[in-house]
């Protein structure tokens, strides 16, 4: 179960925001005041996946949906459709309008854990995670760039290292497992408020 919650975790690592700590490397106040924090976000990315030991990278493509008080929406289009939903409570992997798998705090606390990051994250909130993460960072123009490392021996497992650019939205991240496997995530084609939430994902939000 640990295992599969750490693949989630890596699977979702989209989240539109950045958390960090008060540290004099990191100028967080500066980075805060840069995000824009809208009730509803969409895009589109594109994830590749290099796992240890294999030449040839994982690549998929897809859309995310960020809608507050309800939760995200990651929907995998290529090469084969998956859809996972995060609320605070709980992840649910849908195939179709099937739910294939649950995953419930009440069952598994580690999955408040990664939610609790992962929203914070999204939210840009930056003095949630002060206990979880060191944070190094700078400031360039209208861009900024953020490294976090767990502090957490868990979470690191979990998470890994993140590594996250961007200016008014994240517009990359980068995470290291301890394996050696690298997930890079790039968005695009950012879309907020009304409308930027197509039918079909606001039937599963």
């Amino acid at each position: 179960m640990k295992r599969l919650l750490a693949a989630f975790a890596l699977h979702l690592a989209l989240i539109p925001g950045l958390a960090g700590v008060a540290h004099a490397a990191a100028p967080t106040g500066q980075i805060g005041a840069m995000l824009a924090k809208p009730d509803q976000l969409c895009g589109t990315f594109d994830q590749t996946k290099r796992l240890a030991g294999m030449k040839k990278p994982l690549v998929s493509t897809g859309r995310f949906c960020v809608v507050a008080g309800k939760g995200v929406l990651w929907r995998t289009l290529k090469p084969f459709p998956n859809t996972l939903r995060l609320k605070r409570d709980e992840i649910v992997h849908l195939q179709g309008d099937r739910v294939a798998m649950r995953l419930d705090a009440r069952q598994e606390p580690t999955v408040r854990m990664i939610n609790g990051v992962l929203f914070s994250l999204l939210s840009g909130d930056l003095g949630q995670l002060d206990s979880l993460f060191e944070v190094d960072g700078s400031v360039s123009g209208d861009s900024w760039k953020v490294a976090l490392k767990a502090r957490n021996a868990a979470l690191a497992r979990a998470i890994g290292a993140i590594s996250l650019e961007g200016g008014a939205y994240v517009r990359s991240i980068q995470m290291v497992e301890d394996s050696g496997d690298r997930t890079e995530i790039v968005f695009s084609n950012i879309k907020t408020g009304p409308g930027a939430v197509l039918p079909e994902e606001a039937a599963q939000l």
